[in-house]
C-alpha cells in the first residue's frame, strides 16, 4: 500500500529507529511493511532509496530502488538493521535532496566507498561492498535511522528552482 512521505518536522524523522528482531523480519507486519515503502518508492520519479521514518515507521530498514542496480537479481533491494562497517578515507561534496525534505538541494560531504552489512527480506545477513551512488545512498538512508537529515550536513542549502521541480515531476 502506498503510505506518504513525511516531511521534516514529522517526529519519526528525528527519532532513534530501532533495529527489527531478526525473528521476526519474515512477519507479515514486516513483510507488508516492505512492500509499502517499495510501493511508495515506485510514485516518486526521483527517488532513489527510502528509509522506513520516511514513512513514519521507526525501524531500521531501507529499500533501494531497483534501476540503481546493473544487475538487480545479483543485489539486494532491502536493508534490514544495517551497519556501515568500513568507510574509505577518500570522500567528497555530493549533490543531494531527500524526499522528507522536499524540493531543497545541497551538498554533502559523503565517503567514496563503503562496506555495510545488513539482513534482506527472509532474514539472511549479508555484506555489500559499495562504491559511487549506492555508496552515498548506504550513508544518507543510515543517517535517517540517527535521526539526521541531509539537511543537517549540507551546504550551498538551497530552494530548488519551479523549472527544477517541473522537470522532476515530468510536467
Amino acid at each position: 500500500m502506498i503510505k506518504e512521505i513525511v516531511q521534516d518536522g514529522h517526529p519519526a524523522l528525528r527519532a532513534k529507529a530501532k533495529e527489527v528482531p531478526v525473528e521476526e523480519i519474515q512477519s507479515e507486519a514486516i513483510q507488508e511493511l516492505i512492500q509499502d515503502m517499495h510501493d511508495s518508492l515506485a510514485t516518486q520519479r526521483d527517488g532513489v532509496a527510502l528509509a522506513a521514518p520516511q514513512i513514519g515507521v521507526e525501524k531500521r530498514i531501507f529499500v533501494v530502488a531497483p534501476f540503481i542496480f546493473k544487475h538487480p537479481e545479483r543485489e539486494k533491494l532491502v536493508y534490514i538493521n544495517p551497519r556501515i562497517l568500513s568507510k574509505s578515507r577518500d570522500a567528497s561534496w555530493k549533490h543531494e535532496g531527500c524526499l522528507s525534505c522536499r524540493w531543497k538541494v545541497g551538498e554533502v560531504k559523503r565517503n567514496e566507498e563503503v562496506e555495510i552489512e545488513a539482513y534482506d527480506e527472509n532474514g539472511e545477513k549479508f555484506r555489500v561492498h559499495a562504491d559511487g551512488l549506492l555508496a552515498h545512498i548506504f550513508q544518507h538512508e543510515t543517517d535517517h535511522f540517527e535521526g539526521i537529515l541531509f539537511l543537517d550536513k549540507a551546504r550551498n542549502l538551497r530552494d530548488m528552482t519551479e523549472e527544477e521541480i517541473r522537470e522532476i515531476q515530468g510536467e
